[in-house]
């Protein structure tokens, strides 16, 4: 994982700990949480740190306060929440357009509050649209209700939602071919992890500069 600037951040379930990786002349932030069952090491997560920066936007990877106390189970949603909010000041205190983002449980937090935090967009990475083997327990709900720009970055074969699984809405789709809930490839597949990485940072770049930064 590229070396990045980590600083502490109290929240009211501990602290959270927020790894920049700047950009020389930033026009954006783009803030990303990482999963229920992995940390900031995950690899979607480590590609965009490297390529953003260079096209401008700063990317700051978010760990939860359960990550950072070295706990094994993520907790409720809502405590996902709480301090993700209480992150969020340090996100915004450059005063440049933050994006809020996240890979599966923490693209649903970035779902669920990048409105009221004043995002101008959500970048859902591996979204769970549901559990594995049980479509009908939907969490389209909060996909739909972002009310924010947002991109939804979906491996071909994410036993937690396919592409065609998700709903019609006003998001934006890109599909990661053969790729699974952590973008992995199997060994046939006619592309390479390493390709695969770049169709996601290209796919994420590419929204972004038509994302109205305001």
């Amino acid at each position: 994982m590229p070396s990045g600037e980590a600083v502490t951040v109290p929240t009211p379930g501990g602290d959270a700990r927020v790894t920049w990786f700047r950009a020389r002349r930033p026009r954006a932030v783009l803030a990303l949480g990482h999963g229920a069952g992995g940390g900031i090491e995950a690899r979607d997560l480590v590609a965009l740190a490297r390529a953003l920066p260079g096209h401008g936007v700063s990317v700051a990877l978010v760990e939860q306060p359960w990550r950072v106390a070295g706990r094994k189970v993520a907790p409720a949603p809502k405590t996902l929440d709480v301090a993700w909010r209480a992150v969020w000041p340090k996100l915004a205190a450059q005063g440049l357009p933050v994006v809020a983002g996240g890979r599966s449980a923490g693209a649903r937090v970035a779902c669920r509050t990048g409105a009221g935090l004043g995002a101008c967009g959500v970048l859902a990475l591996s979204f769970p649209l549901h559990p594995p083997g049980r479509p009908e327990r939907s969490r389209a709900e909060e996909l739909l209700g972002t009310g924010l720009p947002t991109l939804v970055v979906q491996g071909g074969r994410d036993p937690f939602g396919r592409p065609e699984e998700f709903p019609a809405g006003s998001h934006d789709l890109a599909e990661v071919p053969h790729g699974d809930h952590g973008f992995a490839v199997p060994r046939k597949a006619p592309v390479t992890g390493e390709e695969t990485l770049a169709v996601i940072t290209e796919a994420v770049g590419e929204w972004l500069e038509r994302l109205p930064l305001a």
